[in-house]
């Protein structure tokens, strides 16, 4: 055998291949890469929007958390001016009662004052009859001097 003959037949063997390949491996090797390739791409794309997705929800998160830390803190200070504002009215009702209890017990404090006053007017009543008994040395009739010493004792 001669290797140009030889080398003519693989080059014209080869060339059939590549021939053969060109029309029926490389078209559907050529299609699924480029499927893999549109598939990898749509993956990419998903992946960067669902990374924009995920960057915008937590930015709605975070300011999601910025309100309700911002309503929390309203919530606590009307509570704190609430808590302010039952410590003053309670505080003003106890202000209120202590008078209300003080004038009560004015008020039965000059009841006392007025019935030690009257218990005094009539014993210096009895007093003041007794030293006129004894001054004039006769006996006065308290029941018939009764409006006499009830006058005295009003005018002590």
């Amino acid at each position: 055998m001669n290797i140009n003959a030889t080398l003519i037949g693989q080059s014209v063997a080869f060339f059939i291949f590549v021939l053969f390949c060109m029309k029926f491996v490389w078209p559907p090797v050529i299609t699924a890469l480029r499927e893999r390739q549109k598939k990898i791409a749509e993956g990419l794309d998903a992946a960067n929007r669902a990374t924009r997705d995920l960057e915008l929800a937590q930015e709605k998160v975070g300011e999601q958390l910025r309100e309700a830390k911002t309503q929390a803190a309203e919530i606590i200070e009307q509570a704190k001016k609430r808590a302010t504002q039952i410590v003053d009215e309670a505080r003003d009702q106890a202000r209120v009662e202590a008078e209300r209890v003080k004038a009560q017990a004015q008020a039965e404090i000059e009841q006392e004052i007025n019935g030690v006053k009257d218990a005094l007017r009539a014993q210096l009543g009895s007093l003041a009859v007794g030293g006129a008994e004894k001054i004039l040395g006769a006996t006065i009739d308290r029941n018939a001097h009764a409006e006499l010493v009830d006058k005295l004792a009003a005018e002590i």
